[in-house]
């Protein structure tokens, strides 16, 4: 499984000839990453007589961060697998008329799962940028630079992810899931760059 390979071999395994795992793997990567430097956040955020009240909830937050951490890094492999399923399809036999029909159906089903996997990628960033948004200001001002860097990490992965969602509509004949899929990419690009912005200001005010 991706996920359980080294950081190095990760990352030689993207630069190499394959086309998997490609983008959307590393925009689930990045929001893992995200994910995970805001847990580290309110971990750092645990003194109760520096910060008050505000460490449960941010003790909250972190337990959330995390779920989403394990969530985008099982994205890793389910992005690769969307890749293969989609290849396999096309391998089809496309001899006879059943064997064509076969094939498109095939087809069009491993098209959309390719789409809904970086789509739950998408979502799940986003959360965690909203999620930095709810933290920012409050926990341990020596971790505000990690806390930035979550929320760099974490539009990339929102971005790159919608760029997957985006690349395999084009191939899906459904036009109602495709329009449903291109409004959602549509409301979290928008969502998640003002909720970054937001927390660009809050973040940089303290550093």
């Amino acid at each position: 499984m991706l996920k359980d390979l080294s950081l190095e071999v990760f990352v030689r395994e993207v630069a190499s000839n394959s086309p998997a795992p490609g983008g959307g793997s590393v925009a689930a990567l990045a929001g893992a990453q995200a994910a995970g430097l805001l847990s580290m956040y309110c971990n750092l955020s645990q003194d109760r007589e520096k910060l008050g009240d505000v460490v449960d909830s941010l003790r909250k937050n972190g337990e959330e961060a995390r779920y989403l951490m394990v969530k985008l890094l099982e994205a890793l492999d389910e992005d690769t697998v969307a890749f293969n399923r989609v290849m396999e399809a096309f391998r089809l036999p496309k001899g006879s008329e059943e064997e064509k029909k076969k094939r498109r159906e095939a087809i069009q089903e491993a098209m959309i799962n390719a789409a809904d996997v970086p789509m739950q990628t998408a979502r799940g960033s986003l959360r965690v940028l909203s999620l930095v948004n709810e933290v920012a200001g409050r926990g341990n001002p020596m971790a505000v630079t990690d806390l930035g860097v979550a929320n760099l990490q974490a539009i990339s992965g929102i971005t790159g992810a919608c760029y997957n969602v985006r690349i395999n509509l084009g191939s899906i004949k459904d036009r109602e899931k495709v329009e449903e899929y291109e409004q959602e990419v549509s409301e979290i690009l928008k969502e998640g760059q003002l909720l970054f912005e937001q927390n660009k200001k809050m973040i940089e005010k303290d550093i």
